[in-house]
């Protein structure tokens, strides 16, 4: 027997989007004396569009780089100048590794919109007039040291590049709450393969609400560029003091059994101390943060200021070319380690599948 079949005798209800006509504006005018006009105004009208369809012109689109990039090549903490101008390097060099950032901000750039004691300008000095020029930032060249005339102007240009890579990927209002390892039972090698994130309005409010379980993001190096010391600051280095368990030795946890030497008695209460960022000096400290950007731990790089709490070096105050240079020594850093700590991650829980 033939099922009935439903017939539709009431109207229905069509939504019509009338397309608008294209070339409604010009910003462009001729106009030497009168009237300006870019366009007719009272004719002016945007394309129509539905509620719902804004909903899922960005939800598809975020939770498609959700899944894509929960298998990244390498995950970048902090979006910064230090870990955008490492991933700028990075992306420029290898357009075929997936590269994550995630900002715990909503807005990108850490300190780098304005120069110091909020003033405008930048100075870097030389030769991080080499990167201005490759990213195509202006600059006055005063002999030693050149000049941007506004810090946003170096921090929008880095940051327009940055985003307009394909295979990079900035996840803000995001931020880390921990470290994924990977212990190596051959050595006892522990190592860094990923990173555990939550929205950051999450994170500050884990003391108001019950249990809200992090997400994952699997990679085979991270790179830590999160700042000095603060509320998210340095956080992989402190985190590393947590697993580490290595009086005066950071990485003390994570070398094999036969590279470990008795822990020696420290004057700190809790057994460990970082080296912990030292006064200003400017001569000393960008040097040293660009030379000693590193492989701190198997498949975790540390750069920026965030180094400088590890290795107790000097702060640089408003000094901004080793933020620019330390970009291309962390870029490096992680491109002569990734392959290493890729071959090790595919030997576990069914290896890194892109």
């Amino acid at each position: 027997m033939t099922p009935p079949t439903m017939l539709q005798t009431a109207p229905t209800e069509t939504l019509h989007l009338a397309p608008t006509a294209k070339h409604q504006i010009n910003l462009k005018s001729n106009a030497a004396n009168g009237e300006v006009k870019f366009a007719d105004w009272e004719k002016f009208q945007f394309a129509p569009i539905r509620e719902s369809t804004v909903s899922r012109a960005m939800t598809k689109r975020y939770f498609a780089d959700l899944d894509k990039y929960t298998e990244s090549d390498v995950v970048i903490v902090g979006a910064g100048s230090a870990g955008l101008s490492a991933a700028y390097v990075l992306a420029k060099n290898r357009p075929d590794l997936k590269i994550a950032i995630i900002e715990a901000s909503v807005s990108p750039g850490g300190g780098c919109w304005l120069g110091g004691q909020l003033f405008s300008a930048m100075v870097l000095r030389k030769p991080a007039d080499q990167f201005l020029d490759n990213l195509g930032v202006a600059y006055e060249d005063e002999g030693d040291f050149v000049v941007v005339k506004h810090a946003a102007l170096f921090m929008s240009t880095l940051l327009s590049k940055v985003l307009q890579f394909p295979n990079v990927k900035l996840f803000n209002a995001t931020a880390v709450e921990d470290l994924i390892t990977r212990r190596d039972e051959s050595n006892g090698e522990l190592r860094i393969a990923g990173v555990v994130t939550n929205w950051t309005l999450v994170a500050l409010n884990h003391d108001t609400q019950s249990c809200m379980d992090p997400n994952t993001i699997n990679c085979n190096v991270v790179l830590s560029t999160t700042g000095h010391d603060g509320p998210f600051g340095a956080f992989s280095a402190k985190r590393l003091e947590e697993l580490g368990k290595a009086p005066k030795d950071i990485t003390a946890g994570f070398k094999p059994n036969s590279e470990k030497q008795p822990s020696q008695a420290t004057n700190s209460a809790s057994g460990f101390e970082l080296g912990g960022m030292r006064g200003l000096d400017m001569n000393k400290a960008e040097d040293a943060i660009v030379k000693g950007t590193r492989e701190i731990v198997p498949g975790l790089v540390i750069a920026g200021m965030e180094l400088a709490e590890v290795d107790g070096s000097n702060r640089m105050g408003p000094t901004f070319g080793a933020m620019a240079l330390l970009g291309v020594k962390a870029a490096e850093s992680v491109l002569n380690a990734i392959d290493v700590r890729q071959k090790q991650n595919e030997t576990c829980y069914g290896g890194l599948k892109a």
